[in-house]
């Protein structure tokens, strides 16, 4: 598969920042509960008996897809659910590796994943999208439901607006990157034509430190 120019220039901004884009956000989420909430509530469901999995701790494992550094891969694992990451970037899996030894990350492309049809029990794209444009969503999403077997679900953090912002300096460093503000309505429709049918949405304002609304959707493969 050849790779974009969007892929190249997002893998090389995150090269950039990764050192300090961990140490900005490692303790994020400890400020949100509403985050909290919808990661635990995605890991209850993908713990639970909706998907077969092999009776082995969390059942079927999950995918991190754009994990970064870490830190929601762990955050996952915490609660109890089988993950691993992936990331685009070479720079950000160093760190997580070195970040949390006890777990497995990898470099990869969530829109061209190295996982068999049908075996994950569910799939986290948190704010790994952003970067995409929305035209170029249909087939990342259509890869997440390849991969996810019957009954599992996919989590999507995003954006939740109608713009693109274009980004010239971010954690300290040059970062010229698009970012996608996307309607809640779009990802559900997106997933839905995936064969993801949505099981719940939550949209919630910016805090002090984001510039728009923020939203969640979970969906489940049929």
């Amino acid at each position: 598969m050849t790779e974009t120019s969007d892929l190249t220039s997002v893998r090389a901004s995150y090269d950039a920042v990764a050192v300090d884009y961990a140490r900005l956000v490692g303790t994020e989420l400890a400020r949100k509960p509403l985050d909290r909430a919808v990661l635990a509530a995605f890991a209850e469901y993908v713990r639970g008996d909706r998907v077969r999995g092999d009776g082995g701790r969390g059942g079927r494992a999950v995918a991190d897809l754009g994990c970064g550094p870490g830190r929601v891969t762990a955050h996952l694992d915490g609660l109890g659910v089988r993950a691993f990451g992936i990331d685009l970037s070479p720079a950000m899996v160093a760190v997580a590796r070195r970040t949390y030894p006890g777990l497995r990350f990898e470099v990869g492309s969530m829109a061209a994943l190295d996982i068999a049809d049908g075996v994950l029990g569910g799939v986290l794209a948190w704010y790994s999208t952003v970067h995409t444009p929305p035209a170029e969503l249909p087939s990342v999403f259509a890869e997440f439901a390849r991969v996810l077997a019957p009954g599992g679900y996919a989590l999507i953090a995003f954006k939740a607006g109608d713009e693109r912002i274009r980004l010239e300096h971010a954690y300290g460093h040059p970062f010229e990157l698009d970012v996608y503000w996307t309607p809640p309505d779009l990802i559900a429709g997106l997933l839905a034509g995936a064969g993801l049918a949505e099981v719940a949405r939550l949209v919630r304002e910016p805090d002090a430190c984001e510039k728009s609304p923020q939203g969640f959707l979970m969906a489940r493969k049929g």
